[in-house]
């Protein structure tokens, strides 16, 4: 008897982490999906629909492997093979320029979707984000991520953030690092998690222990403290001077992008953290996050992950952002607009029927009181109704 009520208090409740969109939330996320979607469109992004399953291999190839322990996983009863569900777009729209389009040029798409997570990327985050995004392919300089950067901002302003934060760091300088210390992969994956963990002290001890020159521990060992506003750029052109040319092309693309950056976003306040390697294994340049105060998750993501389409056969530039469309409905404080539909009484009257068929036409919503319930035209959200007047016909009177 308690498994049987048990079973039925539980049947109505959602996996943990996984929400559902009900009125008037779902109406305002539809509205700011083709607002955002036409946006890009007026940059030149074209909108794609990637299947929401794929095969396995391809949703998980080349940098795409880290998403594997995110990713729901079956097996497809007509071939046999493994399946996944994608837990992130942004490998198929690469799998899309680089297989489908096969463009000589730049190429620029945008989607939006929903994505499944076997876990949340962060404490009260979704694991079915509606994910939004705008990928540009095809050109390896600063002036795509300078695009891409400006085209997310406008994005986070379409959906209501204000006093816009965008933490900017390169993955080069410490792959830089790293390689003119000739590590192998195992001491670079040891100095990535100390440095992940902020832990001065455990990254001390651990170069101690692969014996690196003292040159080369004092420039890894300034990256944690190498963040804040730009000045902190000026400080690593100091510290870092006399490393090696990968890290320097990345202080000067971070340079070039800061330029730009304030000037064309000058409302926009950007910090540093030239110790932060989000998405190390996956990007493979700039890496990017946009914050607005008093929100500890991050809006959007984004950044350089070139050569993510050689494993489908054409080795492309790319970079691109992110953004849950769903977490940014609460940036927007407007109120829901007022109720503006028109209730038509139940009849079978022609005129009547024509009447509604006109009213909808021109883009009023126009709603049937059905007979048999107790409805008024308030309640069904209607603030005028139609009346039969005697020397007009039908009419759209105030309720």
């Amino acid at each position: 008897m308690n498994k049987m009520h048990v079973g039925k208090e539980s049947a109505w409740l959602l996996p943990d982490a996984i929400e559902e969109v009900l009125p008037p939330a779902a109406s305002q996320l539809e509205r700011l999906r083709q607002s955002v979607l036409e946006i890009c469109a007026l940059w030149g992004y074209q909108q794609v629909m990637p299947p929401a399953i794929e095969f396995l291999e391809s949703l998980l190839s080349g940098s795409a492997h880290d998403l594997d322990l995110d990713t729901f996983k079956l097996t497809d009863q007509l071939s046999g093979r493994m399946m996944g569900v994608r837990a992130d777009i942004t490998p198929q729209a690469a799998r899309i320029d680089a297989h489908q389009l096969k463009s000589a040029g730049p190429t620029r798409l945008c989607y939006t979707g929903t994505v499944l997570k076997t876990r949340p990327d962060g404490l009260g985050n979704s694991r079915n984000p509606l994910q939004m995004g705008a990928e540009l392919y095809g050109h390896a300089g600063v002036e795509s991520d300078i695009e891409v950067i400006a085209l997310m901002v406008q994005v986070l302003q379409a959906a209501g953030a204000k006093d816009l934060h965008i933490d900017l760091g390169h993955v080069g300088i410490f792959r830089g690092l790293v390689e003119d210390a000739a590590q192998n992969a195992d001491n670079e994956t040891r100095l990535w998690d100390a440095l992940q963990r902020k832990s001065t002290p455990d990254l001390q001890v651990l170069m101690g222990e692969l014996s690196l020159g003292k040159q080369q521990r004092d420039w890894i060992a300034a990256l944690p403290d190498l963040n804040g506003g730009p000045e902190v750029l000026d400080e690593a052109q100091i510290r870092l001077a006399g490393a090696g040319a990968g890290v320097q092309q990345a202080l000067s693309a971070l340079l070039a992008i800061t330029d730009a950056v304030s000037r064309w976003l000058p409302e926009v306040t950007l910090h540093f953290d030239l110790g932060e390697l989000r998405g190390y294994r996956y990007h493979t340049g700039v890496v990017f996050a946009a914050y607005v105060p008093g929100r500890a998750q991050e809006l959007a993501r984004g950044g350089r992950y070139d050569s993510i389409g050689a494993v489908f056969g054409r080795s492309r530039a790319a970079t691109g952002f992110s953004t849950d469309l769903k977490s940014l409905l609460s940036l927007n404080d407007a109120q829901p607009p007022v109720p503006a539909a028109i209730a038509a009484p139940w009849q079978e009257d022609a005129q009547l029927r024509q009447q509604v068929m006109d009213l909808r036409a021109a883009g009023e919503v126009v709603i049937w009181m059905l007979p048999g319930h107790e409805f008024t035209p308030t309640t069904l959200g209607c603030n005028r109704k139609l009346t039969l007047t005697t020397d007009a016909g039908w009419q759209v009177r105030p309720v």
